[in-house]
């Protein structure tokens, strides 16, 4: 709905067929508006404990997956466990406090990439 239907009839009247109309002009207009809605996606699920909690974390991992069914941990889980749990906070107080950097520096690097993409794909579509 963000595209003009100008631009979607302008297609068309040149003689584009609706498949061409969505792959040349629709999609490379929409990037940027895809690329930030997977922005704050990405952001807020990789912050969400609950939806891990209830799916497929488990407690504790002797060893990696090896399949996409097996148990995982993920980062804001770890955090979780490691900060609810009352036995000997001090000596784990460093490990949380590195996940919790682990994981900001996650989101941070993931939201860099995206707005760069953001602008890459917003000057394509300036230039064009």
């Amino acid at each position: 709905e963000a595209i003009p239907d100008s631009m979607r009839e302008g297609s068309r009247a040149l003689g584009a067929t609706k498949l061409q109309t969505i792959w040349h002009v629709i999609l490379p207009m929409g990037m940027p508006n895809i690329i930030t809605g997977l922005i704050l996606a990405l952001g807020r699920v990789s912050g969400e404990t609950a939806p891990i909690l209830f799916t497929c974390a488990a407690y504790f991992l002797p060893q990696l997956p090896t399949s996409i069914f097996d148990q995982c941990i993920a980062l804001p889980y770890h955090l979780y466990v490691i900060s609810t749990s009352g036995t000997d906070m001090e000596a784990q107080l460093p490990i949380a406090y590195g996940t919790a950097l682990v994981l900001i520096l996650i989101i941070l690097l993931v939201n860099l990439l995206a707005n760069a993409l953001r602008k890459y794909f917003e000057k394509k579509i300036k230039t064009n």
